[in-house]
This record gives structure tokens, sequence and C-alpha cells, in this order.
């Protein structure tokens, strides 16, 4: 239950995202992303490790983003606060995915070869999805396409390691640092 839970309001989060985004209601992701977040936070066993996660994600996104707009390769029509870096709300959509990496993400963990495929072929499709949607515009579709394809098969691998890094128990950690030492 808690994975369908997960998957679906992934699915609103990123919709409302989107769609907000494309007619000039950015601020619409965020909100819902702060449901999600408290829903989210709120069922999980460890919420610091998951809000940490989630931080992460946000910081990976607004520098990725930010350099796909640096280069003239994607651009926004709403949400930016600064030509040169990615809006609000493409922002707080990593992190709304932040918040999938333990829960319907969670089988990619230890599969870093499939993650890395998935996130190659993923990342891009939703960002052509969104640009169906009228929420970006890819500029420079194929060398956007290159870097969001090399970048997703790149942080999708490393971001679930450090979810499934984050997502140990703290008995579990104590018990690693014994075998470790």
């Amino acid at each position: 239950m808690p994975m369908m839970v997960n998957f679906i309001a992934f699915q609103i989060g990123w919709f409302s995202s989107v769609i907000g985004a494309a007619n000039q209601m950015p601020w619409l992701g965020p909100v819902v992303l702060l449901f999600v977040l408290a829903i989210h936070l709120g069922i999980t066993s460890r919420p610091t490790s998951e809000l940490l996660l989630v931080i992460a994600c946000g910081v990976v996104g607004i520098v990725f983003d930010s350099l796909l707009v640096a280069f003239n390769w994607v651009s926004y029509p709403s949400g930016q606060f600064s030509e040169f870096l990615a809006p609000y709300w493409i922002v707080t959509m990593w992190m709304l995915f932040g918040t999938t990496l333990n829960v319907s993400m969670g089988w990619l963990k230890r599969r870093p070869a499939l993650a890395a495929v998935f996130g190659a072929i993923g990342g891009p499709a939703s960002y052509i999805a969104g640009q169906k949607l009228g929420g970006i515009i890819l500029v420079d579709y194929m060398a956007a396409m290159i870097a969001l394809a090399i970048g997703w098969a790149v942080f999708m691998p490393l971001l679930l390691a450090l979810a499934e890094k984050l997502d140990v128990a703290p008995s579990e950690t104590a018990a690693q640092e014994v075998h470790s030492s």
C-alpha cells in the first residue's frame, strides 16, 4: 500500500508542477510537494533521513537544471528567480523525486547498472513529457537529450545509493561499524 500511495503522490506532484508552470502557476507544484512531503515524512520510520535525502535531491536538481539553463539547452516559461537558475518548481520536483527513492523506486537499489539505464531513459522522457505539456522548452533538443541522459544515468544510481545509506536503522549502523573495525 505505501508503494502505491508513494507512486500516486509522485504522479500528482509531477503533473501539478508541470501543468502549473505551463499555466503561469509555478507555485502549484511546490504546494503539492508540501502535502506529499508531510504525508511521506509522517508514515516513514526514518523521517530525518528521508528529509536529508529529499534535500540532497533538491541540491542536485538546482545544480543540474541550472547548468542546463546556463548552457541554454533548456528554458522554462515560469518560476525562475534568475535567468541563470533553474525555476523553483523544478527543484521541488527533484525533491518530490527524493520521496520515491526508498519506496516506489526502491527496487532499483543495489542495481546500479539497471538504475543508470532507467535514468538514461526515464530522465529525458520526463523532460520530453514536460515540454509536451508546456512546462519546459528544450531549446537545443539534441544537447539537452544528451545531457539529460548522461546526467540521469549518473544521478539515478548515486541517489539510490545515498537513499540506501540513509535508510539504514541506527542499530544496523552500529552493527556495521563493529564489523568494519
